[in-house]
């Protein structure tokens, strides 16, 4: 636990709430500080990586970006699990549909993160891992998610090491295995929070639909997503009652 500042986080511990929001885009961080924290502080810009520190309805609760992929929210979910004491990670994404019912701006709740990512070989596991959310923190988010009357989807998610892939079936393999929706980062999340013995989750915005071609643009994923934001919120206020 002495192991700070890091190479990528340069702040102490009681910097950082119990629970970190993680948006892969630090606008989208900036953007929860600046409307839903209250007294917010800037605790880290190491390579514009921001993170904030603030509250929410009394609740001390952070929110730092993971930049995209595996290899970068590994890092930033190591560290703060490992070295700056917390407990609870919440991804929150944005997430291309893979099956036709889930749509545009649902809310993607990732119970568990199939990956084609050679992450966890690290951990010499004589398997295959299966990455999963942290029960608590998913049931919690689920019921903020109904109070606030989200269209929702619970399921299989897809962290993918590539986002221009060279083989056009690649979606179409997945999307008939049920997986709901692709993205880049929530197993490498899920396989640290295993390792060190903590919670995590991903909660993902769709941003657009790999079956009909609809999309939203750039200003849209880093500033409207709000309903996720809430949600991911709501959940930090609720772990921090138990």
């Amino acid at each position: 636990m002495a192991n700070y500042p890091t190479a990528h986080i340069k702040a102490s511990p009681e910097d950082f709430g119990k629970t970190v929001l993680m948006p892969g885009d630090p606008l989208r961080s900036q953007f929860i500080a600046e409307n839903f924290f209250e007294n917010a502080k800037l605790v880290n810009n190491v390579r514009g990586v921001q993170g904030y520190t603030g509250t929410y309805k009394g609740t001390k609760v952070s929110v730092m970006a993971s930049g995209m992929g595996m290899p970068s929210i590994g890092i930033y979910s190591h560290e703060l699990f490992n070295f700056f004491g917390v407990d609870n990670i919440i991804r929150v994404g944005s997430t291309g549909a893979l099956v036709p019912e889930v749509k545009i701006r649902d809310v993607v709740f990732a119970q568990g993160a199939c990956t084609n990512s050679e992450y966890q070989a690290q951990f010499n596991i004589p398997g295959h891992f299966a990455p999963i959310a942290d029960y608590t923190l998913l049931s919690e988010a689920i019921k903020a998610g109904e109070k606030l009357g989200v269209n929702y989807h619970v399921g299989n998610a897809l962290s993918s090491d590539i986002f221009y892939h060279a083989d056009p079936t690649f979606n179409e393999k997945w999307s008939r295995m049920g997986v709901l929706c692709v993205e880049m980062e929530a197993a490498a999340l899920y396989l640290n929070a295993a390792f060190a013995h903590k919670r995590a989750l991903a909660l993902f915005t769709v941003s657009d639909s790999l079956v009909t071609g609809e999309s939203t643009t750039a200003d849209e994923r880093q500033t409207s997503f709000t309903q996720m934001m809430e949600i991911a919120l709501e959940t930090a206020v609720a772990m921090d009652r138990k």
